[in-house]
This record gives structure tokens, C-alpha cells and sequence, in this order.
């Protein structure tokens, strides 16, 4: 279990504070990115499709790590922890909650523009928000571990802000690290890597290359970047919220660039 830490250790004020301003700038921009994609999704019709459903709940798990961040960023400003131990033990469960259900997320997109692409069959909304909603739930099941003592939440080494802690080497860590890594780091990493090479693949064999084979990182702001602003029908869509020019139907559900 945590404790308080009034201090951090073993670093500089001036690197504190720099951590602070790098989450800062982090949280901010991939807030705004975010959100105008939640908010995109939520106003223009044209968008509200099965697949970008998808997008748009990988954008609310990343708005969920912007807010994380920020409070990050607040502590570093400090120089400290403000929020005692249940504090922190919030804060790595929130954290860590957001975090595996963008990663999730980001695999259940790849899922989907495989099928889109590769196999001609669209999403259908039953599918997608039972998908939507296991994902939610299989973050939430290995979020809550660490508070029930499989696992422990603790601060990161500079004190301002609280993850899982990585350093414990017992049994008890093992037994849960394995399992987490496997079913939520692997295996959404190993969708996402064969998704995307398979639709590379494909339109190379057509000679219309759209889709580089780049596998997205967890950060909020790369991933609205190539998720939502990435996608041509989403781009659109982002333009006529802004704008208020009428989009033209797409041809197709997620069609990307």
C-alpha cells in the first residue's frame, strides 16, 4: 500500500517540473484532439456508423488518460503527492483502468477494418457494443485486482503521480503480471500488428496502397491522429463539425487514407 511521500526522490526540481510540463502539454493536446473526435462523432450523423463507434469509444478511454495525466502534471507542479494514499490508489486504478481500454480499443478497431477490408463484412451495432462493452469490463476486471491485493498500486519514482508497481519481484506480482501482460499488452498488440499488415497487404496486391503498416502507440494524441483525423470518412466528419459544411456520403464505413 502506498504511503505519503512529501518529497521525491533522487530527482531534481527543475526534472520534476519538467515531467510536469511534458504531461501538461501531453494531457492538453490529446484532451483537444479527443474530445473534438467525441464530439465530432456525437453531432454529425454521418459518422455515427458501428466502426466509428469504436473510434469514438477509443477516444473516451483516451480522454480518461488526458485527466490522469493532468492530475500528474498538477502533482509535479507541487513537487508532491497532494492526494495522500486512497488518493493514489484512485489514481493508478483510473490510470490503468484507461490505459488497457485504449489499447483494447485500439485492437478492436484493427478487428474491425480487417473485416471491413479484408472480408467485406460490415460491423453491426450488437457486435460492436458487445465488444465495446467487454472491453470496459476486461480492463475494469484487471484495474481492480491491485486494490483487492493481487498486484499493488504505488507511486512512480518521482512521487507525483501513482501506476502499478513494476519493482516487486514476489510470487504475487508474477502470478499477475504474466496473465495482465498476455491478455493485455500481447495479445491486442499481435491484432493490431496482423490486422494491419493483412490490409496493407491487400491493397498492395490491388497496387492501392492507403495504409501504412504502422502499429499506433497507447498516447492519446497519436492516436486521434491516426485513428479519427487518420480516417477519411472521420476527417470529414471532424471538418463538418467545425465547419459546418455538409460532408458527402462515404462509399464506405471506414474508409482511411
Amino acid at each position: 500500500m502506498a504511503t505519503s511521500h512529501p518529497h521525491p526522490e533522487d530527482f531534481t526540481e527543475h526534472e520534476v517540473l519538467g515531467f510536469g510540463i511534458v504531461m501538461m502539454a501531453e494531457a492538453l493536446l490529446g484532451f483537444c484532439l479527443n474530445g473534438l473526435t467525441i464530439l465530432s462523432f456525437c453531432k454529425v450523423k454521418e459518422l455515427r456508423t458501428p466502426g466509428n463507434f469504436l473510434v469514438f469509444n477509443l477516444a473516451l478511454s483516451d480522454c480518461g488518460i488526458c485527466v490522469n495525466a493532468f492530475i500528474a502534471a498538477f502533482s509535479s507542479f507541487l513537487r508532491y503527492w497532494p492526494y495522500g494514499s486512497d488518493g493514489c490508489q484512485i489514481h493508478g486504478f483510473q490510470g490503468f483502468l484507461t490505459a488497457l481500454t485504449s489499447i483494447s480499443s485500439a485492437a478492436a478497431v484493427a478487428w474491425d477494418r480487417y473485416h471491413h477490408y479484408c472480408s467485406r463484412c460490415k460491423s453491426q451495432w450488437s457486435s460492436v457494443i458487445s465488444m465495446v462493452v467487454f472491453v470496459w469490463v476486461f480492463a475494469a476486471f484487471w484495474s481492480v485486482m491491485p486494490l483487492l491485493g493481487w498486484g499493488e498500486y504505488d507511486y512512480e519514482p518521482l512521487r507525483t503521480c501513482c501506476t502499478l508497481d513494476y519493482t516487486k519481484g514476489d510470487r504475487n506480482y508474477v502470478t499477475y503480471l504474466i496473465p495482465l501482460a498476455l491478455f493485455n499488452f500481447v495479445i491486442p498488440g499481435f491484432i493490431i500488428l496482423t490486422a494491419y499488415q493483412s490490409i496493407e497487404h491487400k491493397f498492395r496486391k490491388t497496387g492501392q496502397i492507403r495504409i501504412p503498416a504502422v502499429i499506433a502507440k497507447t498516447s492519446p494524441a497519436v492516436n486521434a491522429l491516426i485513428y479519427a483525423l487518420g480516417n477519411e470518412n472521420y476527417r470529414g466528419g471532424i471538418w463538418q463539425f467545425l465547419t459546418g459544411q455538409k460532408i458527402e456520403k462515404p462509399e464506405t464505413d471506414n474508409k482511411t487514407k
